[in-house]
């Protein structure tokens, strides 16, 4: 298992981003629950998100996180998996 970041790009609809919210961070608490995803949290200068998951490739860090209601509801609209090697400190969980 490796370490990927995921970027997330949502909609700048903020009305349908505050819609589905409390059901995407439900989901994404049950990922991290299951040790799927380790970090989360949105980025700053425009609308978007930083999420931290174990997969074997990029494209399974991806499908791991599919089932995301943002997903689903076109809040997001580009999703971006990068290997992430961390050289210094350490992700909990990891």
């Amino acid at each position: 298992m490796a370490l990927f970041a995921v970027q997330y790009t949502y909609t700048d609809d903020a009305d349908r981003v505050a819609i589905y919210r409390p059901e995407h961070r439900e989901h994404l608490d049950e990922l991290h629950r299951e040790g799927t995803l380790l970090l989360s949290g949105p980025l700053g200068g425009g609308p978007g998100g930083l999420l931290i998951v174990t997969a074997e490739s990029e494209e399974d860090a991806l499908a791991k996180l599919d089932g995301d209601p943002f997903k689903r509801e076109g809040v997001i609209i580009d999703r971006v998996a990068r290997e992430w090697t961390v050289v210094i400190g350490e992700v909990p969980g990891a």
